[in-house]
């Protein structure tokens, strides 16, 4: 079956190599490089026969993660770090050719492969960085900008290297090389620009009129690859190409849709990579050489993360940014190893320097998720190390917070419960790690918070002692938990609203009491069902029973009475059918003692009460010789003249 049998064999292989990673909590491309190493050409048993051919088909992975990644790119985005990507990267460059310069010259080599090494160390893994924030959710967050922004602009400079390294012993051959490849890549963005973004949204419309998925899905692979092929024949970098096209065609109207139609084609490809990465990987070279790999791996490794934590601190990036990257761009690129084979064509550097540079890319790519995943932990701990640090911290009252509601999580969901409280003059604090949320909400004036919320000194500066409520809108659950039990230890009397995941994450927080519990998906399908027979005509309190029973079904299990959570859906039910209100009965309340039917409520006042909690235990429907006790919670409808009434009654 020729290059068919090995596709699958890395298929199958990467899939039970993923389900051990996942069982092991470990990123899945540590899975997938793994099982390159394993079937590679080195280690005997079961190899790959078509090596060369896996490669080509990596290349098109490559290009299509970065087609993915124009896709989601907003040049709005890249304002705030436009300045360490533009100016700070070449400077990253230069320093980092001059570390590996100096490593090289400490090693024994001459200028020349020393100097190589350096340009080699000096590109970082755009493959393997956004990969790995993907699975780490930081996709958004102001470090993964930073960092996006600077892979771009490396990935621009494979271009000049592979122009000018070669030619180190010519410079003025290497020059005019320099300016013409140089003019090409202006030309092809001016042209993308210009063309692109006049033709490919006309064609993109055309495609989706014709309502064939599959088609769709054609035409924007076809337009990403096709592009990107484009800029190879020209002399340009097949991925760039493609990156171009994405942010091309992010403009119109169908680029949130055709980013959704790609991913599953990406990961299949990308998984190709990171095989293929694994297949470079000789273990017995290795081994001869551990002493040397081992020292440039922790040469390399701690000088680039020294590097890229001073360049952030000098364009004034503070909190975890200089971390992330430090943590996160550490490693040796991909985009090396195609310089690193025009030097070896081209008679610039040695086959041992290939095989040297070659082993300690691949080990740094292996090691990144695993460092990267890290940032979070050692944060924290510089956080709880230097207490004396003071958080950052935006709007907050000189009075401080008391009875306030704290919302970990200022995405979407929590931006707009902010919004609400805000209107409704509701003390407020929000918490986020993603500096670009905490700028959205610091410029909408809210009392904002930058850290983690599942870590108890961010809390404490939340002041979630004093507070009434805790939000959490953060979908993932690991982190939901943690920020639950640390509010709860230092506030065990906080009520909880959280966001969670799916239904098997409910057993997970009714233990740990929160109060209630909500599932956008599951939200969105009672809409959408209550919508639909609505368009039915089918009567209104048909749709309330079956929607309430149906969020009975899943919800009941939280509570310790299934009758208590079915009252209380009724309750609800009614809350949407009419103008429901609250009322608690007071110390002084003539109400106290009385029975409904001996206040003449319905009479005096025009109110209906249709429900009270007494010592947390419902009372639904309470008949006319109900009496009232101080602290009762009395439910009441009616109109707005009949409910202001029964409250003046109250009082």
């Amino acid at each position: 079956m020729g290059i068919a049998a090995d596709i699958i064999i890395l298929i199958v292989a990467a899939f039970f190599s993923g389900l051990l990673m996942q069982r092991l909590g470990q990123p899945l491309i540590l899975g997938y490089i793994l099982i390159g190493v394993i079937l590679g050409p080195h280690t005997g048993g079961v190899t790959v026969a078509n090596i060369h051919s896996i490669e080509l088909l990596a290349e098109i992975g490559v290009a299509l993660l970065l087609f993915a990644l124009g896709l989601e790119f907003n040049l709005k985005d890249l304002r705030p770090v436009r300045k360490i990507a533009i100016i700070g990267t070449p400077i990253q460059i230069i320093l980092t050719t001059g570390l590996g310069f100096g490593i090289g010259y400490g090693l024994g080599w001459d200028a020349k492969s020393s100097l190589w090494l350096g340009a080699l160390i000096s590109l970082s893994s755009t493959m393997v960085i956004l990969k790995t924030l993907m699975n780490q959710g930081w996709l958004g967050t102001l470090s993964s900008r930073v960092m996006i922004g600077m892979l771009i602009v490396q990935d621009l400079a494979v271009i000049p290297l592979m122009v000018i390294l070669p030619q180190l012993n010519n410079p003025a051959v290497g020059l005019p090389l320099l300016a013409y490849a140089t003019l090409k890549a202006a030309v092809f963005i001016a042209a993308m620009i210009v063309l692109g973004t006049r033709l490919l949204p006309g064609i993109m419309s055309h495609i989706a009129k014709l309502g064939s998925r599959e088609l769709f899905l054609l035409a924007i692979t076809a337009i990403g690859l096709g592009v990107g092929y484009v800029t190879y024949l020209v002399g340009l970098s097949f991925a760039f190409g493609a990156f171009v096209a994405g942010v091309v065609l992010s403009e119109s109207d169908y680029g949130h849709q055709a980013l959704s139609d790609i991913i599953p084609v990406r990961d299949l490809f990308g998984l190709l990579f990171f095989t293929s990465v694994g297949m470079l990987l000789d273990p017995a070279y290795l081994f001869e050489h551990l002493g040397q790999v081992i020292l440039l791996v922790l040469a390399i490794g701690i000088g680039k993360g020294v590097i890229f934590m001073f360049l952030a601190h000098v364009f004034k990036y503070g909190n975890v940014v200089p971390l992330a990257l430090a943590l996160g761009m550490f490693q040796i690129g991909e985009f090396s190893f195609v310089l690193a084979r025009t030097g070896v064509s081209t008679g610039s550097i040695g086959n041992d320097v290939y095989s040297l540079v070659l082993t300690v890319a691949v080990l740094t790519m292996l090691l990144t998720p695993l460092i990267s995943g890290q940032t979070a932990r050692l944060y924290a701990l510089r956080k709880r190390w230097f207490r004396q640090e003071p958080l950052e911290t935006v709007n907050l009252p000189e009075t401080g917070l008391r009875n306030h509601v704290v919302i970990a999580g200022c995405g979407r969901v929590g931006f707009q419960i902010a919004q609400v409280l805000k209107r409704l003059n509701q003390q407020f604090v929000v918490v986020d790690l993603d500096q670009r949320r905490v700028e959205q909400a610091k410029t909408a004036g809210m009392p904002v918070i930058y850290g983690d919320a599942s870590q108890e000194i961010v809390l404490d500066a939340a002041e979630i002692r004093f507070g009434c409520l805790l939000v959490v809108t953060t979908p993932g659950i690991v982190v939901a938990r943690s920020i639950v039990v640390h509010a709860k230890r230092l506030n065990n009397k906080i009520d909880v609203v959280a966001r969670i995941p799916g239904p098997d994450s409910i057993e997970v927080f009714k233990e740990l009491n929160v109060t209630e519990l909500v599932l956008p998906e599951f939200e969105a399908g009672l809409e959408m069902t209550r919508q639909a027979l609505m368009h039915l005509r089918i009567p209104l309190p048909q749709i309330q029973q079956y929607t309430g029973s149906l969020r009975q079904e899943l919800f009941a299990s939280t509570f310790h009475s299934h009758n208590d959570y079915k009252t209380l859906t009724q309750l609800r039910v009614a809350e949407r059918q009419f103008d429901l209100q609250w009322v608690v009965i007071e110390q002084g309340s003539p109400l106290i003692t009385q029975s409904i039917g001996e206040a003449q409520i319905r009479k005096i006042t025009g109110a209906s009460v249709v429900g009270v909690i007494r010592n947390e235990k419902l009372e639904p429907n309470p008949d006319a010789g109900f009496r009232f006790q101080l602290n009762d919670l009395v439910a009441i409808i009616g109109t707005d003249e009949a409910r202001e009434a029964f409250r003046r009654m109250s009082l």
